[in-house]
């Protein structure tokens, strides 16, 4: 504090913590909050990134910071510039890294932060002319610099995100508003991005699915607890898809509790998620995406016509089950149970609801070919 009263071009200074983070989220400050969203036209950070234990966090606050098309600029010196005075202080994994292995680090702190929500990443070396060589092997060695005079820079624009979902490339809007969004890896964006895309290219009325990519956390810290070889994470990513592109789900806490029980990751409801658990246990994978995409957006709206239906659900599987095995005895069992909940879910689901007696009666009117249609 007292270096920078002293800098007679500063017109206003801070003390913050830039170790104190929120993981995946970025600096817990109020200092920083209070600055705003898209205030700045650059930031600047010198000799700051070697002690930092959460970079990526870092620049994630620096990217809501920012203004689109606004710079951030990160430079460092060669790590032994000021080792005497500050060693103690610098990063383990910056003391072991030589100068090229830190130009590489910095650029890639800017991908693991927002990921495309950087662009125009560059590098450079700006050490002063007829500095000694170092690293002379290293990816870099075309670079010139000086053993404590090196001096290197990083920088990237922010990308501007897009506010609503272009119709012309919608991918590409889903995956800006996906940029900032903590607990999914790049992995999980990459594999949800697409299948957002075919969503709002087949619902009829597609506008809310831009708010909804606000709800991907919510699922994925469900999903990030589940076995990625049983559960894959393309299995993980088309049931997230499918969750959010359902209007009626908003990642309420009835919502978030069912998907869990429907998972297995919590103690399942005696009156609903166990008997749909133990009727549906010949079920593939793939078939259980769909039926906890049917019912979980169903809970937590406080309509008692879903409470109905929901109920109507559970108790029609076991006579509708039973139904299907004696009309098609050659039928596998896992085929009875995704045949049967997708016959209950289409009809005692839908918005225009029928009664459970009038299920039956349809049912019983249906053709063998419309059944094999259905199930294929």
């Amino acid at each position: 504090k007292a270096m920078m009263d002293k800098n007679p071009s500063l017109t206003e200074s801070y003390i913050v913590n830039l170790n104190d983070v929120e993981e995946e989220r970025g600096v817990k400050s109020d200092v920083l909050k209070q600055l705003g969203s898209e205030s700045f036209d650059a930031i600047i950070m010198a000799n700051t990134i070697d002690f930092l234990t959460n970079p990526r966090e870092v620049l994630k606050s620096c990217w809501y910071l920012l203004k689109p098309g606004g710079t951030m600029i990160l430079s460092f010196s060669n790590k032994a510039a000021y080792k005497s005075t500050f060693g103690k202080a610098q990063t383990k994994m910056w003391d072991r890294y030589t100068d090229d292995q830190h130009m590489w680090v910095t650029g890639s702190v800017f991908q693991f932060s927002a990921g495309d929500g950087w662009e125009n990443l560059l590098g450079f070396d700006i050490s002063p002319e007829g500095s000694k060589s170092v690293d002379e092997q290293g990816p870099l060695s075309f670079l010139k610099g000086g053993k404590n005079t090196n001096m290197f820079v990083v920088q990237a624009d922010r990308a501007a995100e897009e506010e609503s979902i272009n119709p012309e490339d919608p991918e590409k809007s889903f995956k800006s508003k996906m940029w900032m969004l903590p607990t999914m890896e790049s992995r999980d964006k990459i594999l949800i991005a697409p299948r957002l895309r075919r969503a709002f290219q087949q619902i009829e009325n597609p506008e809310y699915l831009g708010d909804h990519v606000g709800f991907l956390p919510a699922v994925y810290e469900s999903l990030v607890k589940m076995d990625s070889f049983a559960f894959t994470f393309d299995m993980q990513a088309q049931l997230a898809a499918n969750l959010i592109s359902d209007s009626d789900f908003n990642a309420n806490e009835d919502q978030i509790i069912s998907l869990k029980q429907g998972l297995g990751l919590r103690k399942p409801s005696k009156e609903f998620w166990e008997p749909v658990g133990r009727l549906t246990s010949a079920m593939d994978a793939e078939d259980k995406i769909n039926l906890l995409t049917y019912l979980v957006p169903r809970f937590g709206s406080g309509d008692p016509t879903n409470d109905a239906a929901l109920d109507a659900f559970v108790s029609g599987m076991t006579p509708t089950f039973s139904y299907l095995r004696g009309r098609f005895p050659l039928f596998p069992e896992s085929d009875i149970q995704s045949l049967g909940t997708e016959l209950l879910a289409a009809e005692l689901l839908h918005q225009e609801r029928i009664t459970p007696l009038k299920f039956a009666t349809w049912l019983g009117a249906m053709s063998d070919e419309e059944f094999v249609q259905i199930l294929e």
